[in-house]
């Protein structure tokens, strides 16, 4: 199939997308376009719509100039309206830190360094449009991991349940942060790549994956203790945890930023505290407690006169995500395997263990956006087509919900 025609044949393509679980199977195994490059062009074509959503709802919902302040004021992408909606909340420090370093102010410093300083040399090259950068950053890495879930779907379950979990991931309510200025495509993309590494073998490139993913984000920690379960099954274990273990100084390179900014590593643990999170003393138990009683007071408070309205109701939701992902993970240890579950618990557990005091559970939905064992496991369920279809349903409102509560400035996750 040439390009030309493929470009014809794209539209249909991704009309098919939704009804039949995925791409098909012919259109997947074309000889010009590969199943998993294929999978990332539905993708992003996934993205495009989501794009157009998203400027439909801010002609229905308006924004509120009140957050837009609290949020840091909307950094300007110097091409419209259309890019400067995916640059709002932590977008705000990314560009900060990006244009200026970790120097100033002190609760920059909770943001790891590997995203912001791609996006500094990325946005130097746009002549200044970090904004732009950062987009376009996003979703070049966004279309690479939905190409290795792909990979890793097919190689784990088989094809049919790879199109799912690339089709869920797409839709998935939290989505639209994969094409923003954030770093979870980054992060996504490093996970993924860890994995894939790690299981054909190559542990030296799992490990330098996982040291960078770590650089992306503290959380990446949790890859470790779950390659380093395959590691162990490999032929050369030891040779295989060698490999593993460039990862360490890889992810030491999170305090010399610091350190060259003039700043202290334990910076990192007081920025945590300016953003009012602490280790709860009963762990992972602690965050999982505090949420569900804020989510259920939040629940008791939708039929009250005196219940806020929000188009997104941040409380309720983060408990209802975090019952979906604690079930995904049971579903991932049994079905992927002992990696892949205890990735995901490791995953939940330590957002969980430094739970914020205001709100538990905050940013929950979004950290479990990159816990790509969640999406596998959300495949082995939807091989019914009521279900996939009842999954996709439940995914495109919440989409469209969080897109109202994101283009209009309300925190969402």
């Amino acid at each position: 199939m040439t390009a030309k025609r493929l470009g014809r044949r794209l539209p249909t393509v991704v009309r098919r997308f939704p009804s039949t679980g995925g791409l098909g199977r012919a259109d997947l195994q074309s000889r010009s376009l590969p199943a998993p490059a294929a999978a990332a062009a539905a993708f992003l074509a996934g993205r495009a719509a989501v794009w157009v959503v998203a400027i439909l709802v801010t002609l229905v919902v308006p924004a509120d100039r009140a957050l837009e302040r609290a949020g840091g004021g909307a950094v300007s992408s110097g091409v419209g309206h259309m890019f400067d909606l995916w640059a709002r909340w932590d977008s705000v420090w990314f560009v900060r830190i990006a244009e200026h370093g970790y120097a100033r102010p002190p609760e920059a410093a909770a943001f790891s360094p590997l995203y912001p300083g791609l996006l500094a040399a990325g946005g130097r090259l746009a002549g200044g449009r970090y904004v732009l950068a950062g987009i376009a950053f996003s979703l070049v890495c966004a279309a690479a991991a939905a190409a290795l879930l792909y990979r890793l779907g097919s190689e784990l379950l088989d094809e049919g349940a790879a199109r799912r979990a690339v089709l869920y991931l797409a839709f998935f309510p939290m989505s639209f942060f994969l094409g923003a200025v954030y770093g979870e495509s980054l992060y996504l993309l490093l996970a993924l790549g860890a994995f894939v590494s790690a299981e054909h073998g190559r542990f030296g490139t799992a490990g330098l994956a996982a040291g960078l993913a770590i650089l992306t984000r503290g959380a990446g920690v949790a890859l470790l203790p779950a390659i380093a379960l395959l590691a162990l099954r490999a032929p050369s274990p030891r040779r295989a945890l060698a490999g593993l273990a460039l990862a360490l100084p890889v992810a030491a390179a999170a305090p010399l930023v610091l350190l060259a900014a003039g700043r202290s590593p334990l910076d990192v643990l007081r920025a945590q505290e300016l953003w009012q999170r602490h280790l709860s003393p009963a762990g992972p138990f602690g965050g999982v407690v505090a949420g569900a009683v804020k989510g259920w007071r939040a629940a008791l408070s939708l039929g009250s006169p005196h219940g806020a309205y929000l188009p997104w109701p941040s409380e309720l939701a983060n408990l209802l995500f975090l019952m979906l992902f604690l079930a995904l993970t049971v579903v991932a240890w049994r079905r992927l395997g002992a990696p892949y579950g205890l990735f995901a618990a490791l995953s939940l557990a330590l957002p969980l263990s430094v739970p914020s005091t205001p709100s538990p559970l905050l940013s929950l939905p979004r950290f479990g956006l990159v816990v790509f064992p969640f999406f596998l496991a959300l495949a082995t369920l939807g091989r019914r087509p009521r279900v996939n279809g009842a999954i996709l349903a439940f995914s495109g409102c919440g989409l469209v919900l969080a897109l109202a509560a994101w283009t209009s400035w309300h925190w969402v996750a």
